[in-house]
């Protein structure tokens, strides 16, 4: 119940309702006082001086009388669809925006998510290709080592040749004596 009470009493106008009605009385006035008294005695060239002048006193009253209808009309109508509360959020809203320090506006949070996306993106570019040196030199030194034990057991097997051969002179040289 509160919260209506405050939706239908005039809250106190912020600078944009303000502006907003500023503008609107200088545009209506610019647009129903647009002609001079000359401008309008020329649009009636056939009438006397006096009948001139009565109908510029009658235009004046009817161009008066239209503006403050329409200055009504416009209030009015900025009452009924609560205008002033509307603008009063948006200056509000603003205000919050120039004291946030990460909006949007101050900083680009689009072109930050891009930036550390694409620095991830890098980082496993280079990680993985990291990863794949490590596995190709784990592969390296895999083979290697296949190739060291296999030359061991050729060496063993050549030792035991040498051996055979060692006992076999000594075998002869003993035999031949």
């Amino acid at each position: 119940m509160e919260e209506t009470k405050q939706l239908t009493s005039a809250p106190p106008s912020g600078s944009r309702q303000l502006n907003l009605k500023k503008s609107f009385a200088l545009g209506i006035r610019s647009l129903l006082t647009a002609s001079t008294k000359e401008d309008f005695c020329k649009a009636f060239p056939h009438f006397t001086v006096a009948e001139q002048e009565r109908l510029h006193r009658l235009f004046i009253e009817v161009i008066t009388s239209l503006h403050e209808s329409i200055e009504d009309a416009f209030e009015s109508l900025c009452m009924e669809t609560q205008v002033g509360n509307v603008l009063d959020l948006v200056e509000q809203h603003v205000e919050e925006q120039n004291l946030d320090p990460l909006s949007a506006e101050k900083s680009n949070i689009g072109s930050i998510v891009k930036t550390i996306y694409d620095a991830k993106m890098d980082e496993m570019v280079y990680l993985t290709s990291i990863l794949q040196k490590a596995e190709e030199q784990k592969h390296i030194m895999s083979t290697r080592l296949d190739l060291l034990r296999k030359q061991r057991q050729d060496i063993s097997g050549v030792a035991a040749v040498v051996d055979k051969l060692r006992t076999d002179i000594e075998a002869y040289g003993t035999h031949s004596l």
